[in-house]
């Protein structure tokens, strides 16, 4: 039996946002292997998801989690262009993943 699929959520950036300003944000296992490899750090990818913006036709709905991915784009504190992938569970705002825009 397949679960009926969520829909999308229009206010993605306020609740991100809310989310940082509680603390109820964590970057996933995947988020943290590759926030270490591509050299962005967490207080970056919380920075490009309070100043950044939506980029809607980059999310993606994951039938194993039954859930939407969200993509955010912005700048890092080094002005790095970075993308981060962020989902929701409940209150908490889960980091999937950071991408390097620009190769260095």
């Amino acid at each position: 039996m397949s679960l009926k699929r969520p829909s999308k959520i229009t206010d993605v950036l306020k609740i991100a946002k809310a989310c940082i300003d509680n603390g109820n944000y964590r970057p996933t296992f995947h988020a943290e292997c590759r926030q270490y490899e591509r050299d962005i750090t967490l207080i970056d990818a919380l920075h490009v998801i309070e100043t950044g913006y939506r980029v809607p036709s980059r999310d993606e709905y994951k039938e194993e989690f039954n859930a939407w991915n969200y993509a955010i784009e912005g700048v890092t504190l080094q002005d790095d262009k970075t993308r981060v992938i962020i989902s929701f569970d409940e209150d908490l705002m889960l980091i999937i993943t950071v991408i390097n825009l620009v190769k260095r």
